[in-house]
């Protein structure tokens, strides 16, 4: 069985009309989940409430109470926008802390099982950094994850693998002077926010990031998982690999122009449980809707492949 983080909470977080970042993009994936011929094999897991957890000290490791705060503020006062970009509505305080407790949650299931979990939740996390979200993003859920599983006794290094097709500079912000965390990004360059230099190494190596031109096909990704992704990962060593899966790098989608297909990321998948079985996937970006739902099937099929070989 695959666990699978959700809750119709997730639904909550409000962005106005024509947002990208947008409830849909959580019902059509749930939707192609529940359809695929292998559905009985997934376990949905709802969150831990928040009043069972409430995840101060994990955020504190990552974000400025004065930043919790306001966006608190934010939501209680009906919401606003913290950019032209990332809006806050009156629930998305909550509804970003359950997310949050989400992808904790997501990390306890990996180490209990020793198997991959995924996290289907929203907001998304990766752009957000210690004194703001932006970017569709409000707190930053992959790196909180990867500070939380260091608490933990079986988890000495963590790995964070970014495969969104916008860098997580916020993530990385969060890791890069950190020892025991790497972080390794694949995304459009130039593209949105215009961060993610190949020359940036992390204070203690443990940055690797690997800039994509616009037009970058399987083809290219192939390369650069099989030169440089899999080796860094594997040099590293990590108890637990923790994955932004962002489907934004599919040719369909709105915000940017690589021509990756879905089925790629089943490919990015088994790469990653060749190295691992200890893999917590969490949702980031990804906005065409049928190619986005599509992209996440692929993802969660390859994590089943023991029980269903093609």
């Amino acid at each position: 069985m695959l666990p699978i983080l959700y809750s119709e909470r997730f639904l909550d977080h409000l962005t106005g009309p024509y947002h990208p970042e947008r409830p849909e993009r959580l019902r059509a994936i749930k939707a192609a989940l529940e359809a695929a011929p292998w559905a009985d094999q997934l376990q949905w897991l709802a969150p831990t409430p928040l009043e069972e957890r409430y995840p101060l000290p994990d955020l504190l490791r990552c974000h400025d109470p004065d930043y919790i705060e306001r966006l608190k503020n934010l939501a209680e006062q009906g919401g606003g926008a913290l950019d032209p970009d990332t809006m806050v509505s009156p629930h998305s305080y909550d509804v970003a802390l359950l997310a949050v407790n989400a992808w904790i949650d997501g990390v306890d299931q990996v180490l209990a099982h020793q198997s991959p979990a995924f996290v289907l939740a929203r907001p998304p996390g990766h752009h957000a950094i210690a004194s703001t979200g932006m970017g569709f993003c409000l707190l930053a859920n992959a790196a909180i994850a990867a500070h939380y599983a260091l608490s933990q006794p079986a988890v000495k290094r963590v790995a964070l693998l970014d495969w969104d097709v916008h860098h997580g500079n916020g993530s990385q912000a969060l890791i890069e002077t950190h020892a025991q965390i790497a972080y390794c990004s694949l995304h459009q360059s130039p593209c949105y926010p215009g961060t993610g230099r190949a020359t940036e190494q992390g204070q203690y190596g443990n940055v690797l990031n690997i800039p994509m031109p616009a037009g970058s096909s399987l083809q290219e990704y192939q390369r650069q998982f099989q030169e440089q992704v899999i080796p860094f990962l594997q040099a590293w060593q990590p108890d637990l690999l923790i994955i932004s899966a962002g489907y934004d790098a599919n040719a369909a989608d709105p915000l940017a122009a690589i021509n990756l297909q879905p089925q790629d990321y089943g490919l990015f998948t088994q790469y990653c449980l060749n190295l691992t079985s200890h893999i917590l996937l969490g949702l980031e970006g990804g906005y065409d809707l049928p190619t986005l739902a599509q992209s996440v099937a692929m993802t969660v099929e390859r994590c089943l492949k023991p029980l269903h070989p093609r």
